[in-house]
């Protein structure tokens, strides 16, 4: 069985973060593990406190999976701070981990700030050890100090980080997939030499709550089966199409989408 991490925050309503991290891998079939960053008291009306972890005991989390279960894929989410991301990359360099998805989490669906100034810097760092990364519009926009209005400015904007990745990672090739549910429902995957156009039907729902941190995991998951990245895309984009599909309408604010569309009850 393939042995999934994520590195996130945990959110208490189980719409996003690790919650729904850990529903996406066990829907795949595989061994979900889990290092908290920090906790989050929120749910689909937004968030109402944060207690973020420290930087050693992040640390130890990501090292008790690695020595003893093995890590085939992880992803990152929330990170909060500058201490907790270079915590996440000396951990993750040493273990010389692969399949690193790396969801740059700024803002919960919300609109809560989930990642403060300091990290900013950092990030870069993280990205240049990661195989994929995977920011919204507003995160791209705001990494690439750029706007972004249609499909074109997706495409530069998308290498522009590419090229700035490739300048502090010694040469690993660290894809960015931009995320263009805003959009027409349209992402854009730049590998350093091509790009490809993820298409799909655009659901009008308020019902969003955690779809960027299920799609990372779903990423992931299809990285560790093997599946290479633009399969692994196409993958996701679907498991996350059919979890808001399936709307199971929790809440009274943004809900959650419905990670276990295909498990079957046991009862």
């Amino acid at each position: 069985m393939k042995k999934i991490l994520s590195i996130a925050g945990l959110d208490s309503s189980g719409g996003a973060g690790i919650g729904a991290d850990i529903k996406t891998i066990t829907a795949h079939k595989m061994y979900a593990m889990s290092a908290v960053s920090a906790i989050t008291a929120q749910n689909t009306l937004g968030v109402r406190a944060i207690m973020q972890a420290s930087a050693q005991i992040l640390s130890e989390q990501i090292s008790a999976c690695f020595d003893d279960m093995g890590v085939d894929a992880l992803k990152t989410g929330m990170l909060f701070n500058a201490e907790l991301v270079n915590a996440v990359i000396k951990t993750l360099k040493k273990y010389q981990a692969k399949n690193i998805v790396c969801d740059p989490v700024m803002l919960a669906t919300s609109g809560a700030k989930l990642l403060q100034d300091d990290a900013i810097d950092a990030l870069w760092e993280l990205f240049s050890i990661s195989d994929i990364i995977t920011p919204n519009l507003s995160e791209a926009s705001f990494l690439a100090k750029c706007e972004i209005k249609n499909l074109s400015d997706m495409k530069k904007t998308a290498k522009a980080l590419h090229t700035r990745i490739l300048n502090k990672s010694n040469g690993k090739n660290c894809a960015v997939l931009i995320k263009g549910g805003h959009l027409d429902a349209c992402d854009v995957l730049f590998d350093g030499k091509n790009f490809n156009e993820f298409k799909s039907e655009k659901i009008h729902t308020k019902n969003t709550h955690g779809t960027g941190c299920t799609l990372s995991s779903a990423i992931a998951c299809a990285l560790a089966s093997g599946l290479d990245l633009p399969k692994s895309i196409s993958h996701a984009k679907n498991f996350v199409l059919n979890a808001i599909k399936n709307d199971i309408n929790i809440g009274k604010g943004c809900g959650a989408i419905n990670h276990c569309y295909n498990i079957q009850a046991p009862f």
